[in-house]
């Protein structure tokens, strides 16, 4: 499937209709986007509404989720330790 990078007000999208209903997302759903810049891929899948446990605030999660993405490789390779 290929598509063109066009403008949406001052922002870049695209359309890919078929693709998200794919993966089974719909129109106000929540996803995760994924870069990786060396190899040009941006992964999208759909996100699954998770209950924190109690004492674990959304500034938590969100300042893990900084580091984890931060620190991913260097994460990947100590679990190979």
């Amino acid at each position: 499937m290929e598509r063109r990078v066009t403008k949406f007000g001052n922002s870049l999208g695209l359309t890919m209709t078929d693709a998200l209903k794919q993966i089974g997302l719909e129109q106000g759903d929540t996803v995760s986007i994924v870069v990786n810049q060396s190899t040009g891929e941006i992964i999208i899948k759909k996100s699954t509404k998770v209950t924190l446990p109690v004492g674990i605030s959304d500034d938590f999660m969100d300042t893990l989720t900084d580091v984890i993405g931060e620190y991913d490789q260097t994460l990947r390779g100590l679990k190979d330790r």
